[in-house]
């Protein structure tokens, strides 16, 4: 398999961490619930994977998509077990997040002694453990507050909107239980700590490159691209993506030419452009030769990074197309001040008198989802009570 340097430093970065151990949940008063779309351990787990993705609505829109997601899925599946066996045969997304969230937790115990002591409990959504069983084991641990927290920093209907519906699709099954405290934190776009953290990895990553070479640098931060269809309906991920970039260059006190661009585009519609890979052949015949990648909405490693950037853009386009160098900044991971700022998002949240928020109570100016009405109303009554 073909990799530069820099893309065997970040995939052993990313598997060489410890995963802690769950803890029973014995004497729980706070489950924050992290949600995430999740990715598939191993390579049987694909095709399920791929399926669930694209037969839900508020992922992906498809005609005829009973039959069309399907038949996507499994068309695909073997082209994308691939690349997960390229990059270790599995997604590290669980191992991240546990990891993200023993460390949190750790920090809230401190922080937020009323509200403690704290577990957390990973909710994916495409992949175990999803939403339903992690909502049955927070009731099993008896916890007496639930924080559902998103771990997408920019909110899209695609990505939290989703991971939200099915917590409401789970809960509208249950009974829930209303001696229960729940509340919601669905963005955190301009955190300063997430900022900070993306800023130091790019410092980071700019000193691997020859000292005459680190000026002219460009760095790009790339994103998951999305229908413009959702966008002209209103969805408000380019803006909160755009406002991280802004804040990023602000830490680093705009010392290197930066674009935002996007990844990962699926199907024949018209996505946000300009794509990352187009982004680099058109900034290569414009006379610049290095680069940085910089994951802007990943808080964690995952085939986004470790393949499509790490191996088709670092390597084999740099390649294709004579660049110097292509390098990518690791995703925020486990860095100390990602975590802190974890930590702050959450104890703040949890220090103040608004359980959710009036933004994600707004539905897009052209929404026509009645689930999400239908969700966006529970969560009002459930996080009021």
């Amino acid at each position: 398999m073909r990799r530069s340097l820099p893309v065997l430093s970040n995939f052993l970065r990313c598997n060489s961490t410890a995963v802690p151990q769950e803890n029973p949940g014995k004497g729980v008063k706070t489950a924050i619930m992290m949600l995430n779309m999740g990715g598939p351990q191993k390579l049987d787990q694909v095709g399920e994977y791929l399926l669930r993705i694209m037969t839900d609505r508020d992922m992906i829109q498809l005609p005829v998509q009973s039959q069309l997601g399907p038949y996507i899925a499994k068309r695909r599946t073997a082209e994308v077990q691939k690349k997960y066996s390229e990059i270790g045969g599995g997604s590290p997304i669980y191992k991240w997040t546990n990891l993200q969230g023993e460390l949190l937790c750790n920090k809230l115990d401190i922080l937020s002694p009323a509200t403690a002591p704290h577990k957390h409990y990973v909710a994916f959504r495409y992949v175990d453990p999803l939403t339903e069983e992690t909502l049955d084991k927070i009731e099993r641990d008896g916890a007496r507050q639930v924080v559902i927290f998103s771990q997408y920093p920019q909110y899209s209907c695609a990505t939290t909107g989703s991971s939200i519906n099915a917590v409401y699709s789970a809960l509208s099954k249950k009974q829930v239980n209303p001696n229960v405290k729940w509340s919601l934190i669905d963005r955190w776009p301009s955190h300063p700590l997430l900022a900070k953290t993306v800023a130091d990895r790019i410092s980071s990553e700019i000193k691997q490159f020859p000292v005459d070479k680190q000026k002219e640098v460009m760095i790009l931060f790339s994103a998951h691209s999305l229908p413009l269809k959702a966008v002209s309906r209103g969805d408000a991920y380019p803006s909160e993506v755009g406002a991280t970039v802004q804040l990023v260059m602000q830490e680093l006190g705009h010392s290197h030419p930066y674009a935002l661009v996007w990844q990962s585009k699926v199907g024949p519609l018209p996505w946000l452009q300009p794509y990352t890979d187009d982004a680099i052949k058109g900034y290569v015949k414009q006379g610049k030769k290095n680069f940085i990648l910089v994951p802007i909405a990943f808080v964690n490693e995952h085939i986004e990074t470790l393949h499509e950037m790490d191996i088709e853009y670092c390597h084999d386009l740099a390649k294709e197309v004579g660049a110097e160098c292509i390098r990518r900044a690791a995703a925020p991971n486990d860095h100390p001040l990602f975590i802190s700022a974890l930590a702050d998002i959450v104890s703040s949240h949890l220090a103040s008198d608004q359980p959710i928020s009036p933004k994600f109570l707004t539905r897009c100016p052209h929404c026509v989802n009645a689930r999400c009405l239908e969700s966006k109303s529970f969560f009002s009554k459930l996080c009021s009570r």
